[in-house]
């Protein structure tokens, strides 16, 4: 799996046309933060109206599909439930990203634009979440690329832990 990176913003979301965007919601979370919130800005509410009538309830386990075209660059919008901001840990992480892998996968979607579970409250060390993601996504052929959506501090962070590693590998 190659990632890449994008700064949290409407614009550059645009810029980015592949099939899939995927967020996280809250569970209790009103109004929706994160990649959530943008979404929800241009689906003129959407997400805000699902989580009010209780279609959206953002639990563990939980996961939407929303169409994204014509309002978004992409064709579909997965949404996670990551449960309570306050019971997040590196286990949940887990849990949230194994699920997102698995749906990607059952969706043959080989690149999309991610935003990874707790990152948009820093719940989880944005090197870490990098770390674990790419043990998790192991050496599967069925994921090419994701486009992670990280503020440019974590994205340098990032790319410093990747750098560091590959030549821990090389010794």
């Amino acid at each position: 799996m190659e990632l890449r990176f994008t700064t949290p913003g409407l614009r550059q979301l645009d810029k980015l046309g592949t099939e899939v965007l995927v967020a996280t919601l809250s569970e209790g979370e009103r109004p929706p933060r994160g990649v959530a919130a943008m979404v929800d800005w241009r689906l003129a509410g959407r997400i805000s109206r699902m989580i009010v009538s209780g279609y959206a309830t953002g639990r563990l386990g939980e996961v939407l599909l929303l169409p994204g075209k014509p309002k978004l660059s992409f064709d579909k919008v997965l949404l996670f439930g990551v449960g309570k901001s306050g019971a997040f840990d590196e286990q949940r992480f887990r849990e949230v990203t194994g699920s997102m892998l698995q749906t990607l996968r059952g969706l043959r979607a080989r690149t999309a634009v991610v935003e990874l579970p707790g990152r948009y409250w820093d719940a989880i060390a944005p090197e870490r979440a990098a770390d674990v993601l790419l043990e998790m996504a192991g050496t599967e052929r069925d994921h090419d690329l994701w486009t992670l959506v990280e503020p440019a501090l974590a994205q340098r962070a990032i790319t410093a832990q990747m750098i560091q590693e590959r030549r821990r590998i090389r010794r």
